[in-house]
């Protein structure tokens, strides 16, 4: 390997950092719209949003510097440090974290908090691609599979105890990294179907479900025994398991949504499903969202002249929801630069991905990529009513110091990565 030149900016992907640069530009002037109230202009006003928010970018530059200074091989190396200090800080929320929201997710420093799930994300992704980085680790063997799953699995444990599903989700999106390298197909099968069943599950009963599935496995079986008069013979025991499992799965959904999901989870599904209309209830942040995105027409009422938005008609709508902000004040026109934006931003990285040398950095930029079109496609959605509301934020928009350190981390190791590259042999 050659010696990389002192310059932290040389090899550096500038069309990145300028998409980074503009999506915490429009992002805070999204948090001043959504928290602004009143008539003087302070941009580090410590006792509001927008202020601390200026802080929080300000800092994250330095965060930057630091990242940008530090040779690729660092990370390698200590990428198992990362992983066991943000696995250490997930399970001491248990005793030192504080509740906000109904989730013990935060270490509180008297107004200030962090987070450490918004961290954990790039620890993890630094830990998966040192582990298939190593001897070139084959995901064919059941061995590796889980010890994969299990890096990947660990903190969304831990996350989901706090509890807070909706960031333990993010996590899942991983796992379509493995099948980059290795990974049998059959699992991302199986979890789309088992997803699937799921749902149907949900809205049809258990009962419904079971007998719609013992049909159509029936059906598929009866297809395989036409063609292959000799198939049940020598498969009959896998498509026992195959009813019995299917059978199994269908039943514990009933049990798992009414006793393991909280109130306000069974709630946003049934929303979603339709089995309940409660735009006053769980269901009013979204219905209040999707109408102030409707109230902004095509070019939108203007910066600072959103009425719904200043009359706080969607709650807390400088984190999660802050994209109704952007449809109300910018409109369609406005919304759509933002969404293209951000396809150009996962296009970009992407291509950055697929142009790395190693594995490990081919893996921690896949999985970078994971994350954030998680992130996107989840919030979006969520905000516009596609989705149920899992709280999850919009990067570099959603108000909070850990969440835009945390994918400002993520970004930032991703393009030091890329920029080591060419001296890499």
């Amino acid at each position: 390997m050659r010696k990389r030149k002192s310059n932290i900016f040389r090899g550096v992907d500038w069309p990145l950092i300028i998409i980074y640069l503009l999506f915490v530009f429009l992002g805070w002037l999204s948090i001043y719209a959504a928290t602004f109230s009143e008539t003087e202009f302070e941009v580090f006003d410590l006792t509001t949003k927008y202020g601390k928010q200026m802080i929080w970018i300000l800092l994250s530059f330095v965060i930057i510097i630091i990242i940008l200074a530090i040779d690729k091989k660092f990370y390698e190396q200590f990428s198992g440090i990362f992983y066991l200090v943000s696995m250490l800080s997930l399970a001491g929320l248990f005793v030192f974290g504080n509740n906000i929201n109904g989730a013990t997710s935060w270490y509180s420093f008297g107004s200030f908090g962090i987070q450490p799930s918004e961290f954990a994300k790039a620890a993890t992704a630094l830990a998966i691609a040192n582990y298939l980085n190593e001897r070139n680790q084959d995901l064919k063997k059941l061995p590796n599979q889980l010890k994969a799953f299990g890096i990947i699995f660990l903190p969304a444990l831990l996350i989901t105890f706090q509890p807070d599903p909706g960031s333990a989700l993010v996590y899942g999106s991983l796992i379509l990294v493995l099948y980059q390298f290795g990974l049998p197909l059959y699992y991302l099968v199986i979890g789309f179907l088992a997803l699937a069943l799921f749902v149907v599950t949900l809205f049809f009963g258990f009962l419904n479900t079971l007998i719609i599935a013992s049909i159509l496995i029936s059906v598929l079986l009866g297809y395989l025994i036409y063609k292959n008069k000799k198939y049940l013979r020598h498969n009959w025991l896998r498509f026992a398991l195959i009813y019995l499992v299917t059978g199994v799965f269908i039943i514990s959904v009933d049990y798992v949504f009414n006793n393991v999901f909280e109130q306000r989870h069974r709630d946003r599904f049934n929303i979603l499903l339709g089995k309940d209309v409660d735009d006053q209830g769980i269901g009013y942040n979204t219905a209040q969202s999707v109408i102030t995105i409707g109230s902004g027409g095509l070019k939108g009422k203007g910066f600072l002249q959103g009425d719904r938005t200043q009359g706080d008609f969607v709650p807390e709508q400088q984190t999660d929801y802050i994209f109704s902000t952007v449809g109300e004040e910018w409109g369609f026109l406005g919304s759509s630069f933002v969404i293209l934006l951000f396809l150009v931003f996962l296009i970009r990285l992407l291509f950055i991905a697929d142009r790395q040398k190693s594995i490990f950095s081919k893996v921690f930029s896949y999985a970078t990529v994971a994350i954030f079109f998680f992130h996107f496609t989840i919030n979006i959605g969520m905000v516009i009513g596609l989705l149920p509301t899992i709280g999850i934020p919009l990067p570099f928009f959603s108000y909070g110091g850990s969440s835009l350190w945390g994918f400002t981390v993520l970004l930032f190791i991703l393009i030091r990565l890329d920029a080591d590259r060419v001296y890499e042999w």
